[in-house]
């Protein structure tokens, strides 16, 4: 059975020198985590993944470059507007692929990434979520700085904004298209005019438009079912939008964003912007939706082997739902995959494993298991001290719990600060 490369902490030389006399090794500097090194072959051989010593989120920096100029290109092919949602990335760094792409506007989930975006150069930021009235402080700091654009679905929202905005803002009115989590519903002809009323008699906010999230097109398993879907959902929002036509309330734009839809759909007519987000890394649910393929995806997560078990063809992994999140997806036998199991090189990964996957994960721990011939196979390559890689289920959750992107090229790119006590300090 191989036996990977060997771990150790800095500062404790004990374990440092049983290492490095039980492989003949000498230490390289890690620069993923302070405070950490790894032992490779030689000093010569180190390489990118020679500096994991934990679950780490690699980026292929050419497959997302590749995904953004593939979406920039059919927006601007359908004649819409390109608003891509940042929420998945949540990287300065990756914000300025879009740039290099064209791309002038975003979209974010929060505050808190509004301000850690319009910091970063960004200047025409929608924050995709009802409004929070507890942030007016830090919603009136951006106002005067960018242009701002808010969510309200709610009379009493519109009426607060009213009553404490400083400056300007853009307004959108949510919409329920069907997908039951929050907005006005589609056929709500009253509560979206007397919406639609209460944002217009305030001097500082501009009706826009109707806008909603599409997370219909999830469920989704074919191309037909994706694009039946966005034609639903587009069809309610331009009989919402008609309506408020009628009722006096003109040049109003309808914004729709789901990466399924975008990804998929050919036609975008009646949407006036799109605004998808995880197509920029795209993961295993979108492969299975068929949104993409498995070489679009464009991250993968790193996890140091810890432990094999033959017996029941398994290989435990370090990594589990603080770093992978605790979405799964069913198989075709009716039980869960947490993860698509691939191997890694300095290449960064290839195909998922035939007869692998993540069938289980607990705080810390991720258990892949296998079939007989596929454990067979697999053990002759990965060690106790080696690394697998997992292809996420949602590679939103999982970029948002890892925090740090470690590229194929062995470049560090942060992410955006913001824990969840973040807007505290906003003023």
């Amino acid at each position: 059975m191989p036996v990977g490369r060997i771990f150790t902490s800095v500062g404790c030389p004990y374990s440092e020198g049983i290492a490095r006399k039980a492989r003949n090794v000498k230490t390289v500097p890690g620069f993923f985590l302070p405070g950490m090194l790894v032992l490779g072959k030689d000093e010569h051989m180190a390489t990118w993944l020679d500096s994991i010593a934990v679950p780490t989120l690699l980026l292929d920096e050419t497959r997302a470059r590749r995904n953004i100029e593939r979406m920039t290109t059919a927006a601007r092919s359908g004649g819409v507007h390109f608003r891509p949602h940042f929420k998945t990335h949540q990287a300065a760094g990756v914000g300025a692929w879009f740039q290099q792409a064209g791309v002038r506007a975003i979209t974010v989930s929060s505050v808190a990434m509004a301000r850690y975006f319009a910091d970063h150069g960004w200047d025409d930021i929608t924050v995709a979520f009802p409004v929070n009235l507890r942030e007016i402080a830090a919603i009136n700091r951006l106002a005067r700085e960018i242009r701002l654009h808010l969510l309200v679905e709610h009379v009493a929202a519109a009426a607060f904004l009213a009553s404490r905005l400083e400056a300007p803002v853009a307004i959108w009115l949510e919409v329920d298209a069907g997908y039951g989590r929050s907005g006005v519903p589609w056929n709500d002809g009253s509560g979206l005019t007397a919406l639609a009323t209460a944002v217009t008699n305030c001097p500082l906010m501009s009706l826009q438009g109707v806008l909603t999230h599409d997370g219909g097109t999830y469920a989704a398993r074919t191309h037909e079912a994706i694009t039946a879907d966005y034609v639903q959902t587009t069809t309610r929002l331009e009989r919402a939008r008609n309506w408020l036509i009628e009722q006096g309330f003109l040049g109003l734009a309808i914004s729709v964003g789901d990466t399924p839809a975008c990804s998929v759909v050919t036609d975008f007519a009646p949407a006036d912007e799109i605004r998808p987000g995880n197509f920029v890394f795209y993961d295993w649910t979108q492969v299975q939706i068929g949104s993409c393929t498995w070489d679009d995806v464009a991250v993968a997560v790193a996890c140091p082997v810890v432990s094999l078990h033959p017996e029941r063809n398994e290989i435990i992994l370090y990594g589990g739902a603080v770093h992978l999140s605790k979405e799964s997806l069913p198989r075709a036998d009716g039980m869960p995959t947490f993860g698509a199991v691939v191997l890694l090189d300095e290449g960064g990964w290839g195909a998922p494993l035939d007869g692998a996957w993540l069938r289980s994960i607990s705080q810390e721990h991720g258990v892949v298991r296998c079939t007989p011939d596929a454990y067979a196979r697999l053990s002759e390559r990965v060690g106790v001290g080696d690394l697998l890689g997992v292809l996420p289920i949602h590679s939103c959750l999982t970029a948002d719990l890892l925090k740090i992107y470690q590229t194929t090229g062995g470049e560090r790119i942060p992410m955006a600060p913001i824990p969840a006590f973040w807007g505290m300090a906003v003023p």
